[in-house]
């Protein structure tokens, strides 16, 4: 069966590689690309790598034309796709890649963002450990099973989700005085042109930004944890430095080990969350990631250390932004949604 698919907001950054995988996808037809100022203008224009899709045409952002697709993917800035999707009426499965419908509670949403809160949507990051009832517990993507409104995470605050679940799903860490420091690269700002983005700013430095606890994605980590089944508060100090790559994070966050706790029982807190999971995966002791090696790939690769001389736990995350950390988290969730094999269209293997 082949699902139809329209993509608004095409001629950005996470609508380009929205549309880079789904153009492979073996089930998923690309019907409609929308944008706004480039309206009108053949899509290739606006991303000229996607020649496989050189006779689509960009049309206006609006409810009409994204109606009547059995997929609708949403890649507008906060509070375009909110207005965007409570308008929707003859979609099957709607994907907001933005931030309108991440966050359950609407006074985190007013705190860190303003304006309306548009309601909470399926969270989708399938290998995020949910807690249950005593010991049960599930992940993500039982929750996507059917589900026809879904919310991409933010890029930032997966990484540091997947980072840190496993240790307090299992009780090994504290959710007091956790710390992540992440270097980004500057596609997870967008597209559209900012001063401190241009490469002349960027090229030989880094600069730290949304210092001291005001990144927007700290309550969705926060969220994530508290899912995850954090006891008492999840305090967490954010720090994303952007660094002259175009795409990428790695992530490192560190964490108070519950005394009493040896390191082989937090290293396997990390080893059974991700045994057997596709897109997640711990790398053997001793060993750390890269931003090169997921570069264009749907993998979230995590090296783990223990500091006993502090008592901390080290996880270093490497993930593309623009791939696990949006477009293809987006397509994962799209295909449990949809009963596809979670995996179709996306590939573990990177391009460095």
């Amino acid at each position: 069966m082949t699902f139809t698919v329209a993509v608004a907001g095409a001629s950005g950054y996470a609508g380009g590689e929205l549309l880079r995988l789904l153009a492979d996808h073996p089930e998923f037809e690309i019907r409609t690309v929308t944008g706004h100022s480039s309206a009108g203008r053949p899509l290739v224009e606006s991303q000229p790598h996607l020649r496989g899709l050189a006779d689509l045409i960009l049309q206006p952002t609006s409810p009409e034309v994204l109606d009547g697709h059995d997929l609708g993917f949403v890649a507008l800035p906060h509070g375009a796709s909110g207005e965007l999707t409570a308008q929707l009426r003859d979609v099957r499965v709607a994907i907001d890649c933005g931030a309108d419908h991440r966050l359950t509670d609407p006074a985190d949403w007013a705190a860190f963002y303003g304006g309306e809160h548009h309601g909470a949507w399926t969270y989708g990051v399938p290998e995020l450990i949910v807690a249950g009832e005593g010991d049960d517990t599930s992940r993500g993507r039982d929750a996507l099973v059917g589900a026809s409104r879904i919310a991409a995470p933010g890029c930032n605050a997966s990484t540091v989700a997947l980072s840190l679940a496993p240790g307090i799903a299992e009780g090994v860490i504290e959710p007091g005085d956790l710390v992540s420091v992440l270097a980004v690269g500057p596609s997870g700002a967008g597209k559209a042109a900012q001063t401190h983005l241009l490469g002349a700013e960027l090229m030989g430095s880094a600069n730290p930004y949304a210092v001291g606890g005001t990144h927007r994605h700290i309550p969705e980590i926060q969220q994530a944890l508290r899912a995850a089944g954090a006891r008492g508060d999840v305090t967490l100090s954010l720090t994303p430095v952007l660094v002259p790559m175009s795409r990428g994070i790695l992530a490192t966050s560190t964490a108070r080990i519950v005394p009493g706790t040896s390191a082989a029982d937090v290293r396997a807190a990390w080893e059974r969350a991700y045994a057997g999971e596709t897109f997640v995966q711990l790398l053997p002791e001793g060993r750390f990631p890269r931003t090169a090696d997921v570069l264009g790939a749907n993998t979230c690769l995590i090296g783990l250390a223990i500091d006993e001389a502090v008592g901390r736990v080290i996880v270093v995350a490497a993930v593309d932004n623009l791939v696990k950390g949006t477009a293809g988290a987006a397509i994962q969730s799209a295909n449990i949604a949809l009963g596809l094999p979670e995996a179709t269209g996306l590939s573990v293997n990177g391009v460095a």
